[in-house]
């Protein structure tokens, strides 16, 4: 099975929080509210300044996936009424 890069995540005792799991390496879940980021990863031993460029990078990439998604629901929502 294929996997997406990035997933949406939901879960109802989260409400006000927009969760994006990463599931390529370095795999994570980040709450876009407040750019926390939960590591599935051991990170340790990796070179800093690269890897926080990688991140930074990563991040962006996951708001722009969740962008998409949101502009793609309500496209689909106007074409229905």
């Amino acid at each position: 099975m294929q996997i997406p890069k990035f997933l949406i995540g939901d879960h109802s005792e989260y409400s006000n929080a927009i969760f994006i799991i990463h599931t390529e390496y370095p795999r994570f879940i980040i709450n876009l509210v407040d750019d926390e980021i939960t590591w599935l990863e051991d990170i340790k031993g990796v070179d800093s300044n690269e890897f926080s460029e990688e991140i930074a990078h990563l991040i962006e990439e996951a708001s722009l996936f969740y962008d998409r998604q949101i502009d793609s629901l309500e496209f689909d929502l106007d074409d229905n009424n």
